[in-house]
């Protein structure tokens, strides 16, 4: 079976780093409009905000509401067709993540996490989209947006990644076809969706696309195959690529990357 090169990865526009975000903390007795405050919560426009309150569609503490003039507060219980929302404002995060550094977001035994990469003054709560394990570099999304998480870590949903494994040695040809057809790892055969070289002239470097979510998936792979992984990156993520973007380094997603994430289409 001839080996199939990892799909090529489409050229996003990026913009340039931002550097330290500043947010004030939100007070909880702070009044904002109502039409705001759905609107931060992902659901809809301020426009289309304001169609759903004359709708009689959102209420306030139990309290239908139909005056676009109202105030509320972040611990006001605001619902749109009987749905909570959080006054929040959704922030997407694409960081090159450095070796070193875990993406949990809290972890007793870590030195450091992927969250202190965004320094003292990012005062918006995000957590990482799935994880990289402490030696794996590259791609790594961070979001407070809880639906987008789901729909980008279910397994159902198939995301791509692709990942460029630097090895300890040179990969024979027989053993990619083998990654292709399935690696059993306990009680479950993962199978890489593509693998190729990743330079001709180094067969100790490979790309390998796959889905899976499982934990170190790619370290094993190569393991269970005889090959130490001395060196991972990852160079591609449901659509985000790390180009332009320096190693430690992150930058706010563009409208048209945070459209492409919740429509699918990549």
């Amino acid at each position: 079976m001839e080996n199939r090169k990892p799909a090529g990865r489409p050229r996003l526009k990026t913009s340039k780093q931002p550097g330290k975000y500043s947010a004030s903390a939100r007070k909880t007795d702070e009044k904002i409009r109502l039409n705001k405050f759905i609107a931060n919560s992902g659901v809809c426009s301020r426009r289309d905000a304001d169609e759903h309150i004359r709708n009689g569609l959102i209420t306030v503490n139990g309290k239908t509401v139909t005056d676009l003039g109202v105030k509320v507060s972040i611990d006001d219980d605001v619902r749109y067709r009987n749905k909570r929302l959080s006054a929040e404002k959704k922030v997407y995060i694409l960081m090159n993540k450095p070796k070193d550094y875990v993406t949990t977001v809290e972890d007793p035994h870590a030195d450091k996490t992927v969250l202190d990469l965004l320094g003292s003054d990012f005062k918006e709560r995000v957590y990482p989209v799935g994880r990289l394990d402490k030696a794996t570099t590259g791609v790594l999304l961070l979001t407070n947006d809880g639906d987008l998480t789901g729909r980008l870590t279910h397994p159902k949903y198939k995301r791509r990644k692709i990942y460029h494994v630097y090895l300890d040695r040179a990969v024979a040809k027989n053993d990619l076809f083998r990654l292709t057809e399935g690696v059993q790892l306990e009680d479950e055969s993962i199978a890489a969706d593509a693998v190729s070289y990743a330079d001709e002239d180094d067969s100790s470097q490979i790309g390998i696309e796959l889905h899976s979510g499982q934990n170190r998936v790619v370290r094993r792979m190569f393991e269970k195959l005889g090959y130490k992984v001395k060196k991972l990156d990852r160079v591609y993520f449901a659509g985000l690529t790390k180009k332009n973007l320096q190693r430690g380094k992150w930058r706010f997603l563009t409208e048209k990357e945070i459209s492409m994430l919740k429509r699918g289409i990549f």
